[in-house]
């Protein structure tokens, strides 16, 4: 019976890595449901982005005060594992404070960690009162209701539940202290809950050491579940921003790709040489036609798919979007968020399913995005330019133009005419190819 607690520990431990294992597996079979593309190239640059954007928030403080609160909270979320990694040897091996040893080091530590807790807690208030009472443009958008905006709250209130449970596992163990336990050494600074700490004096030695071991057990299962509750919800940002901000597209913001069927065929139409109804070589191997664009998130990339499943659903690239601003249906934000809604079902339809998807008669496009947000896009790159994150929706939905355009000819009536425009004219106004200078001349 000595060893109980140990075990019950390891089982707890076991089970809620073992779920979180399960979910970071599920995330990345879905993210190998997209096309390959390579993002190998330039590691050195890769790092640099990975360590300026996802690590040092570079993005984050172009809003001065929603970037300050950020950083204390990401800052309090890596004192949370530092500090769980003590938490983890103690309850295997029975010990307590086993890095107490490390002396006036584990003393700043402690401090430290007290410290940014409070900072946590006055910084998730005022996110809450953010959100809820002042109620930024934001965050009161329509893409952004019923789940999207309760599952704000719920991080929210977990931040609040565990900076809590600590300071009060924190200010119990003080108290114990000073009561000439063995167990209960004194080791470690604690300049905010030493004031907490007096509330248990009247107590007995026996209910303070409950109360001591109810905030460990609840403070340590907060952090587990907190950890499963990431695949669900939008704060998975917090593992995947780094691998995001890793894979992300180097190459200037208004530089597109080209279509490597499209560039053979006009290389063809350009070159006099060839015959383009020549048949095919004996010998030659002939692909089956590739799919223009994205109908479906298995035609996207998986580097869009790992956009989607980062996306922090902050709104700043729709605050940023002029066709949003203007009173258009398109939300950046919501694209990314269709994209992993579809991404997930598509998941769920696989597990239903013993590891194959069956077709549902359900697309990305239309079925959760229109033509009509699609359309409403400027491809000015301002939501990608905003993004703290490095997520490019852009992609996404010039692929999906693409699809609506190369594959089902289903382009507004005007871009239609421009096309007419370009292949009789080679240009996208209807003048002939003799006039176009006569403006000189006006």
């Amino acid at each position: 019976m000595a060893y109980l607690d140990n075990i019950l520990f390891v089982i707890l431990l076991a089970c809620g890595f073992g779920f979180f294992a399960i979910s970071v597996k599920k995330i990345i079979r879905n993210i190998k449901l997209g096309q390959d593309i390579d993002r190998s190239d330039n590691p050195s640059a890769r790092w640099a982005n990975m360590a300026l954007i996802a690590l040092g928030q570079k993005k984050m403080v172009r809003k001065p005060i929603a970037g300050f609160l950020h950083i204390i909270v990401y800052l309090g979320f890596i004192i949370i594992n530092i500090e769980l990694l003590e938490i983890i040897i103690d309850g295997i091996f029975g010990t307590h404070r086993i890095f107490g040893s490390m002396g006036m080091a584990y003393n700043f530590l402690i401090a430290s960690f007290e410290i940014l807790a409070v900072l946590v807690l006055v910084s998730v208030i005022i996110f809450l009162i953010r959100r809820n009472i002042i109620k930024l443009r934001r965050f009161i958008h329509s893409d952004l209701k019923n789940w999207p905006h309760d599952d704000a709250n719920y991080i929210l209130y977990f931040e609040i539940v565990l900076m809590s449970l600590f300071l009060l596992m924190n200010a119990t163990d003080y108290n114990l202290q000073f009561r000439d336990l063995e167990h209960y050494r004194q080791v470690g600074s604690y300049p905010i809950s030493q004031f907490i700490a007096p509330l248990f004096e009247g107590l007995s030695v026996s209910m303070v050491i409950l109360l001591e071991r109810t905030f460990w057990w609840a403070h340590i299962t907060g952090i587990l579940i907190f950890m499963n509750y990431l695949y669900y919800s939008k704060h998975l940002h917090i593992l995947l921003a780094f691998p995001n901000t890793y894979f992300a597209n180097l190459d200037p913001l208004g530089k597109f790709k080209n279509s490597a069927a499209v560039t053979a065929e006009v290389k063809m139409m350009m070159d006099p040489s060839i015959d383009p109804f020549a048949a095919p070589a004996v010998d030659a191997v002939v692909e089956a036609p590739a799919k223009f664009g994205a109908s479906d998130v298995q035609d996207l990339n998986w580097v869009q798919l790992l956009n989607a499943y980062t996306c922090t659903e902050c709104g700043r690239c729709t605050d940023a979007c002029p066709a949003n601003i203007t009173g258009k249906k398109l939300s950046p934000r919501k694209i990314m968020m269709d994209t992993r809604d579809r991404l997930q079902e598509v998941g769920k339809n696989i597990d239903a399913n013993k590891g194959v998807f069956v077709p549902d008669n359900k697309t990305l496009l239309k079925c959760y995005s229109t033509p009509g947000e699609l359309w409403a896009c400027t491809s000015c790159n301002a939501c990608v330019e905003e993004c703290p994150v490095n997520i490019n929706p852009l992609s996404i939905i010039m692929d999906m133009r693409q699809f609506l355009v190369m594959e089902q000819s289903a382009a507004p009536a005007p871009i239609n005419t421009m096309f007419s425009t370009v292949e009789n004219n080679g240009a996208a106004w209807p003048y002939n190819q003799q006039d176009r200078l006569n403006w000189k001349d006006e």
